[in-house]
């Protein structure tokens, strides 16, 4: 059986992968799985203006207990991590980087 590609390299993670590119996937999974949250922190941001400190604080810390939530999870970071090495292995077999589809919050 053939080792896959990039044998023993497949699982090693640069120190820019870990501290870095993960994480990033982590942030844009996280706010999709809190969108909910987020659309709410922005329409009362938006209604609110410059109050938006004193008046959005059950908003921020609904949003921020929801996201701080998955950061914390180690079987979160994991899937990304595995998101992230599939990404990186099908790049090096085609070259062709792959772009995620970004959900629009902002309405």
């Amino acid at each position: 059986m053939e080792p896959p590609p990039g044998g023993a390299e497949y699982s090693k993670l640069r120190h820019v992968e870990k501290d870095v590119l993960i994480p990033q996937i982590m942030r844009e999974r996280a706010k999709e799985l809190c969108a909910d949250k987020v659309q709410a922190f922005t329409k009362c941001c938006q209604e609110t203006g410059l109050l938006m400190v004193v008046k959005c604080r059950q908003e921020n810390t609904a949003l921020k207990d929801c996201l701080v939530g998955y950061y914390s999870d180690p079987s979160f970071y994991e899937e990304c991590k595995t998101e992230y090495l599939k990404q990186r292995e099908e790049y090096r077999a085609t070259g062709i980087k792959k772009k995620r589809q970004k959900l629009t919050s902002n309405v």
